[in-house]
């Protein structure tokens, strides 16, 4: 094994830093104090000395009603903000009695298909009070609808109402793969979903642009932070060119990073992402509001470094990436449970990810202050080349034409392919130690107990759908997707006939196939 060192982006570790190495550094441009400009150092003056980040564990299985307790049971044990995983059919805008929807209903995350599924997932929680993720892209608009109506019937105005959707496309086409519509016609979406909610939930983060799959699907933490930063870029254009003003919309948008093993990398990666935006809100897109200029992100450990040999050895390295998230300055963390390479989280591993965070936050010291690894010679130097080799790929794709030119060009995909070749490579010639895979490896692995799917939870979903579906105006069902279908092949504001739509009781699935009827959908190198 070579004695040089390296981070997962490439960047030679040298093995003494000090003085001379930030000769040149100006702490003030660089740095600044925190809730300052250029952000480095954090986007609140006293980050969590005022509040801890919020704890935001994620949950989604089967049912409505299962993923309602699940929620109840995670409050209750200290969660202070709600996660919602939906299942494929569901963020494929399928329902789940469609032949597609067969073998994949409630599977990694909750069966949506109508407004009497989100009235149960919602429940007796209190929506003015908690706020509300959801993992959803294609079918975003739909999902935040459908919360916006359930919190209406229960009493909670609009402007009350507070959460996130991830409503990030152009990171489906790059490394997820959970899209339905080609890009134009999906941008146009997430602009209608800008203005729809700057004039009516004005609460809501409408988009979290999400470098969290480009890290799953094997980028580097430069490559993360770089596509993820692109693709903000033309959601900002893009909304521009439609008409609304950067002040009116930037305020709500938000960003989602991974947290990987490689501890000082990954803090120097969110404190360069806070710079790198703050530069381009300022400096290539005018914003006045210094809540424009902030990139606020919440922070999820990185999936694909659980392993399914030794998976409890999964509970220190959550703890190495949530400190390092910590110590970036996240805005809200979710801790995957140890079992995740091998089910959806049992009761008990969600319950010791959770406790890790608050371990984090009420006992280590390291929220005492903000920014606590400022001014190190490590941390400024490896900082500062994160940021460049960043700014080295934005200009590539600058040069494109764009992210979206880039995306039709299969160079994000091509640049994430080799990364995880050559990162798979190195673990399989023992260049790379992943304990537990290569190294110091049981003979005999015990079972571990996983979390139980119910092979009847299908079967019950399409029951209750077919009632949903039987009760109801037919007329005035199809009178609505109508309207949906002139709206989407016009310039006019989806969000309000779909609105209507759900009103009259359509499902998510119909509302995706109206737009499907106007929009097509997106094959890739077609």
């Amino acid at each position: 094994m070579s004695n040089e060192k390296r981070t997962d982006s490439g960047i030679e570790i040298k093995a003494l830093y000090d003085a001379s190495d930030l000769v040149d550094w100006d702490a003030e441009a660089q740095l600044g104090a925190p809730g300052q400009p250029p952000y480095t150092r954090g986007v609140y003056p006293t980050m969590y000395r005022g509040k801890l980040w919020t704890m935001r564990q994620y949950a989604g299985f089967g049912t409505a009603s299962s993923t309602n307790e699940r929620f109840k049971f995670l409050l209750k044990a200290g969660q202070t903000g709600l996660s919602c995983a939906f299942d494929l059919p569901t963020q494929m805008g399928y329902d789940s009695d469609h032949p597609r929807a067969e073998g994949e209903v409630g599977k990694v995350g909750v069966a949506i298909d109508s407004m009497a599924d989100m009235r149960l997932l919602l429940a007796d929680l209190p929506l003015d009070k908690v706020t509300t993720s959801m993992t959803i892209n294609s079918t975003g608009a739909i999902l935040l609808l459908m919360y916006q109506l359930v919190a209406e019937e229960q009493g909670v105005a609009s402007t009350a109402i507070s959460g996130t959707i991830q409503n990030d496309l152009l990171k489906e086409y790059i490394a997820r793969g959970t899209y339905i519509y080609p890009p134009k016609p999906s941008m146009r979406v997430i602009t209608d979903i800008f203005g729809y909610c700057s004039a009516h939930v004005p609460r809501w983060n409408t988009i979290s642009i999400s470098g969290y799959h480009i890290r799953e699907a094997g980028s580097t933490a430069v490559q993360e932070i770089a596509f993820t930063i692109a693709n903000g870029i033309a959601y900002v254009e893009a909304a521009i060119a439609a008409g609304l003003d950067v002040d009116d919309f930037a305020p709500r948008l938000s960003f989602f990073w991974n947290a990987h093993n490689n501890f000082f990398e990954e803090v120097a990666k969110f404190r360069a992402s806070r710079r790198i935006w703050y530069r381009l809100m300022t400096e290539r897109f005018g914003a006045k509001k210094e809540a424009s200029k902030l990139l606020r992100f919440h922070t999820q450990t990185g999936g694909s470094t659980l392993t399914a040999q030794q998976p409890e050895a999964n509970i220190v390295r959550v703890a190495v990436q949530s400190m390092a998230a910590v110590m970036g300055g996240t805005q809200s963390l979710h801790t995957n449970g140890f079992d995740e390479a091998l089910s959806l989280p049992t009761e008990h591993a969600a319950r010791i990810a959770l406790r890790t965070q608050q371990i984090i936050g009420y006992e280590s010291g390291i929220a005492d202050t903000p920014d606590p690894l400022a001014g190190s010679y490590f941390v400024e130097t490896l900082t500062d080349e994160v940021e460049r080799l960043a700014w080295e790929y934005i200009a590539r794709i600058d040069a494109m034409g764009g992210a979206v030119e880039a995306i039709e060009a299969g160079f994000q995909m091509d640049e994430i392919e080799q990364a995880a070749y050559d990162y798979a490579k190195s673990i399989d010639d023992d260049e790379r130690v992943i304990v537990g895979v290569n190294t110091f490896t049981l003979d005999d692995e015990p079972t571990p107990a996983v979390f139980p799917i119910d092979p009847l939870l299908e079967v019950g979903q399409n029951e209750r759908l077919a009632e949903y579906k039987a009760n109801r105006d037919h007329a005035a069902v199809a009178a609505r997707l109508d309207d949906l279908r002139v709206a989407a092949r016009g310039s006019d504001n989806v969000l309000y006939p779909m609105k209507e739509a759900l009103r009259a009781d359509a499902t998510l699935g119909e509302i995706s196939d109206a737009l499907r009827d106007v929009f097509g959908t997106y094959q890739p190198g077609r």
